[in-house]
């Protein structure tokens, strides 16, 4: 129906709407806390000395616990998240729980993962219109090691390996049944290209399995960055035409450029990601077209802080006469960045969400390192964020 295409102008300058729910406090620790990561000097200081100063045991949890981990994390566990929940509920954005503990490598710490994930579940299940999805590293419930080998040497597998990797078979099974019971959409996390095949396999599996009777539960993410992804997406349409499920598609650029051409580089095979930012933002957007064109198959998630292909997308929308809150598209950012993109497009309607990372102040450490960092080698994205943030100080100032 017409009536309900696109009732209001998107304005991703608006920081009116972008900053609302931040209090003048909270506005100026956000500007100090930008201002600083527009800075690459103190972010490789910074990060020197608070690795540093955890290896000596210094007490410095509380420093780190206000300030950068406030700014991207939720909490320390799913109970201490709700105040976020709840806050971003306010203005329509919904919560995606990211268990963000790196660095597991025993069967343990990956049934506890499993555990965990389970309880995200749960959460969402309790909170349907607040939590749209739960999401998972297969990383985190497996060894990369083995996945590595699966996917690269799979005829050189021992039993006991081959047993091991039936377990994460098994946990991402469980997972995703558990999600399909309660109807609960999870996101299986790009990785690495020399694990990525292995995801992809295990995705698909499990999409045959959940997400029939019209509805998608499973989602794959595709890395457009990479120059193969935009083929996949096409190819992965295709079979589940043909085989009667439908795909759930997160689409985002990808995160590892530097660690993907150094391995490249250091094992003589072609690099798998385009050679330049344009081509992956044009496979980003064709990916959209793509998708909006083919939705009686495909439900989307855009991952992505791009403000030019959420634009993209609301404007194919609106020219399809698809409705802003069709729950087969959504768009999601970072808890703590692009507030600007977040909050407009909820205000006006389209289905938003923020990833939410949690988990103990030190096993998250890594996830804020590679956040600080990232803000740094993008171009431009801590400066944009920054005059944002500068521009609603001002315009609270005057108004």
């Amino acid at each position: 129906m017409k009536t309900a295409i696109q009732n209001r102008s998107l304005n991703f300058d608006d920081t009116s709407i972008a900053f609302a729910h931040q209090s003048n406090s909270k506005l100026r620790k956000t500007y100090l806390i930008f201002a600083l990561m527009n800075q690459n000097w103190v972010v490789k200081i910074g990060t020197f000395f608070i690795k540093l100063a955890i290896k000596l045991g210094l007490p410095i949890k509380l420093l780190i616990k206000n300030t950068i981990f406030a700014q991207f994390c939720g909490g320390e566990s799913i109970s201490t998240c709700q105040k976020t929940i709840e806050s971003l509920a306010k203005s329509r954005v919904g919560t995606i729980l990211d268990y963000s503990v790196e660095g597991e490598d025993n069967e343990n710490d990956f049934e506890a993962t499993t555990d965990e994930i389970l309880r995200t579940i749960d959460k969402a299940a309790t909170q349907r219109g607040n939590i749209p999805f739960s999401v998972f590293k297969v990383s985190g419930i497996g060894s990369v090691e083995l996945l590595e080998k699966v996917q690269e040497h799979p005829e050189l597998l021992t039993d006991e390996e081959k047993s091991a990797f039936e377990r994460i078979r098994n946990r991402v099974d469980k997972l995703c049944a558990h999600a399909a019971e309660f109807e609960v959409r999870i996101f299986l996390d790009a990785e690495e290209s020399w694990i990525q095949e292995v995801i992809d396999d295990l995705s698909y599996e499990m999409m045959r399995k959940y997400n029939i009777k019209g509805k998608t539960i499973v989602y794959n993410t595709f890395q457009l960055y990479r120059w193969e992804s935009l083929q996949h997406l096409i190819d992965a349409c295709e079979i589940a035409r043909n085989e009667g499920y439908t795909v759930g598609a997160k689409l985002v650029r990808g995160a590892y450029i530097e660690k993907e051409r150094r391995r490249a580089a250091e094992f003589e095979y072609k690099d798998p990601i385009h050679t330049t930012k344009h081509e992956t933002d044009t496979d980003f957007n064709k990916a959209i077209h793509f998708s909006i064109n083919n939705l009686n198959t495909l439900s989307i998630c855009l991952g992505t802080h791009n403000e030019e292909s959420c634009l993209i997308c609301a404007e194919l929308m609106k020219d399809k006469g698809i409705r802003i809150n069709d729950e087969r598209i959504w768009f999601a950012q970072l808890l703590g960045m692009s507030d600007n993109i977040s909050y407009n497009l909820a205000n006006a309607g389209y289905n938003v969400a923020k990833y939410v990372p949690y988990g103990p102040v030190e096993a998250v450490m890594p996830y804020l390192f590679r956040r600080a960092e990232e803000n740094t080698s993008i171009a431009g994205q801590s400066s944009r964020e920054f005059l944002l943030i500068k521009k609603e100080k001002q315009r609270r100032k005057t108004s």
